[in-house]
């Protein structure tokens, strides 16, 4: 007798076909983890299969192999700090005020953004191979310039700003202060105590980053005054 029952649908099957995006976008948060956790080459495609909707099939018809996974993972977190920078609005605000708002905003960024720290220390380990091989990097970290570039440009012709102040090196200084906070916080909280980690302290190293760069580029500068605890 011919068995005339349905089977039941498979759930991810299913998923795969009536929401792809969703779908690439879970095995995307599931592969930050994994990679941020373990890097590329401990990173596991069975884990990040297991710990989604997807499966190991799906991952490698959506992103190829581990290293486009990996990629396609850099390629999202560089996105995901550069869109939190492009939604600033700073064109309208004075030199200063702009200057201001774009060091905050990119320390708090980076200090929001744990797993992407992570994963340019172990893309640094890498040589940068992959984000050297990524066509949407590039064009993503080249609108904070521009943003720096125009501020650099208002500022200077406004008088407020020296003839010097270039936009790459001020990206290099605000990235490094906001970068190294995140990156070094375990190994500097193990050996000088974890009071520069408290809400206090974030609040007081967040100013000192801004005084340096504006110290830098700003004519008579004078650093704001933080009352001591």
């Amino acid at each position: 007798m011919v068995d005339t029952k349905k089977k039941p649908a498979n759930p991810r099957k299913s998923r795969w076909k009536q929401d792809p995006d969703a779908v690439k976008a879970d095995i995307l948060r599931v592969a930050t983890d994994e990679f941020a956790a373990h890097g590329l080459s401990g990173g596991r495609i069975d884990e990040i299969a297991k710990k989604t909707e997807a499966s190991k099939r799906m991952i490698y018809y959506y992103f190829g192999d581990k290293e486009g996974l990996y990629q396609s993972v850099l390629e999202n977190v560089y996105s995901t700090l550069r869109e939190s920078e492009d939604a600033l609005k700073v064109e309208n605000l004075e030199p200063v005020a702009a200057l201001t708002r774009l060091v905050e905003a990119t320390f708090d960024a980076h200090v929001n953004t744990p797993l992407f720290i992570r994963l340019v220390m172990i893309e640094n380990i890498h040589n940068a191979v992959y984000l050297r091989r990524s066509e949407i990097i590039p064009q993503l970290n080249r609108s904070i310039i521009d943003k720096l570039g125009d501020v650099c440009r208002r500022g200077k012709a406004a008088g407020i700003f020296r003839c010097d102040a270039d936009p790459l090196e001020l990206h290099w200084l605000i990235s490094s202060s906001s970068f190294y906070n995140v990156s070094n916080r375990a190994t500097f909280s193990t050996s000088f105590g974890d009071s520069l980690y408290t809400p206090e302290g974030q609040a007081r190293l967040r100013q000192r980053v801004i005084d340096m760069v504006l110290g830098l580029v700003v004519i008579g500068y004078e650093p704001r005054q933080i009352a001591a605890e």
